[in-house]
C-alpha cells in the first residue's frame, strides 16, 4: 500500500500547530525534537524544535510536520491546501469548527453547488485548509 500524506513545514510553531490539530482531529501525536537526535543542528539553541511530528487519527488520517532550523531556507508553499473530506458531514463540520478558531475564513462552510458542504480557511498557523463533507464525498 502506498500513502500520500501532507507534511507541513513550520518555523518554530510545529509543536503548537500539531497539538492544535490533535485537539481538532483527535488521534495519537508523536513528536521527536532535534535534541532527540544529537548532531543534527548547527545551532544548539534550536534543540527543542520539532524534527518530525506525526498525528495519526483513529480513522487513518496521517498529518506530519517539522520545524525548519535557522540554517535552512524556509519555504511556504503557495497554492497548496490540506483537504479534509468525507461522507460524514458532522465529523467534517466538527473539524471545521475547531480549526476555524483563530483562522481567516475565505469561504464559509456551507452548501456547495455540487452537493454536500464546503468551506475554506487559513488556520492560525498560516496553513490553508479545504473542507468537503456530506453526500458525494468519500
Amino acid at each position: 500500500m502506498t500513502n500520500l500524506n501532507p507534511y507541513i513545514s513550520f518555523r518554530g510553531d510545529a509543536r503548537a500547530a500539531m497539538e492544535f490539530y490533535q485537539q481538532a482531529l483527535g488521534g495519537d501525536l508523536q513528536v521527536m525534537t532535534f535534541g532527540d537526535m544529537p548532531g543534527m543542528l548547527q545551532d544548539e539553541a534550536e534543540q527543542t524544535l520539532v524534527m518530525h511530528a506525526q498525528l495519526t487519527t483513529p480513522g487513518g488520517l496521517v498529518l506530519m510536520a517539522s520545524d525548519t532550523p535557522g540554517y535552512m531556507e524556509y519555504k511556504t508553499p503557495q497554492g497548496v491546501s490540506v483537504s479534509l473530506s468525507g461522507s460524514d458531514e458532522a465529523e467534517i463540520h466538527a473539524a471545521w469548527d475547531k480549526l476555524a478558531d483563530g483562522a481567516t475564513v475565505s469561504q464559509d462552510y456551507g452548501p456547495a453547488p455540487w452537493g454536500g458542504q464546503f468551506g475554506m480557511l487559513t488556520d492560525r498557523f498560516g496553513v490553508d485548509w479545504m473542507f468537503s463533507g456530506g453526500e458525494g464525498n468519500a
